[in-house]
């Protein structure tokens, strides 16, 4: 249960960050103007009232002022507004560097241990 809710969270604020709310009212709004259309004409005259762009209703207008205003803050910058910050996706990376293994093996530690010169002592048999 927990995994369905986060991933239809997770959907809807993807759906909201990518402006398709705004569509969602645009769709509520084309639905209403229809049906207070359909109640007076027929409905191929709705629907040629409902879609007209020289007639739009008071919510039509909100989204298409929403829809502006979300356009003017996503605009890129331009390179005079840029000038004084540090853009760090174009800085250089570090090179990255391939090592041996064997040559990093501490080689002067193995040389220091003395090697054992007296036989390993054995047990007595048993009887």
């Amino acid at each position: 249960m927990k995994k369905k809710l986060a991933i239809s969270c997770l959907l809807f604020a993807w759906i909201c960050a990518n402006g398709a709310l705004l569509d969602a009212v645009q769709v509520v709004a084309w639905g209403k103007m229809f049906s207070g259309y359909a109640k007076n004409m027929s409905v191929t005259a709705a629907l040629k009232e409902t879609f007209d762009p020289t007639k739009p209703c008071e919510m039509c207008i909100g989204v298409a002022t929403a829809k502006d205003d979300l356009e003017q803050k996503n605009l890129p910058a331009t390179t005079e507004q840029n000038s004084g910050k540090l853009v760090l996706a174009l800085s250089a990376s570090s090179a990255f560097v391939l090592v041996d293994v064997a040559d990093a093996w501490p080689f002067d530690r193995a040389r220091v241990v003395p090697n054992r010169s007296d036989s390993v002592p054995v047990p007595p048999p048993r009887a």
